[in-house]
């Protein structure tokens, strides 16, 4: 079962231009990816209308976070 956090994890965008949840983004942190660049490899997240403003910032959080 999931957790309370798991669950909103998979409702939250992570990259609101691509359409791609968070629980993507958490999922590619937990299997070791600890760089904007590896996160994108990934994920595909960024390079939306936004130019990655959004996502960029959330995965820099993300990855503070995580150290």
């Amino acid at each position: 079962m999931l957790t309370e956090e798991e669950m909103l994890a998979r409702l939250k965008p992570g990259c609101i231009c691509k359409g791609i949840k968070l629980h993507i983004i958490l999922t590619a942190i937990e299997n070791g990816a600890d760089t904007y660049e590896e996160i994108v490899k990934r994920t595909n997240i960024g390079g939306g209308s936004c130019n990655s403003k959004r996502c960029r910032a959330k995965v820099a959080t993300l990855l503070g976070k995580q150290s």
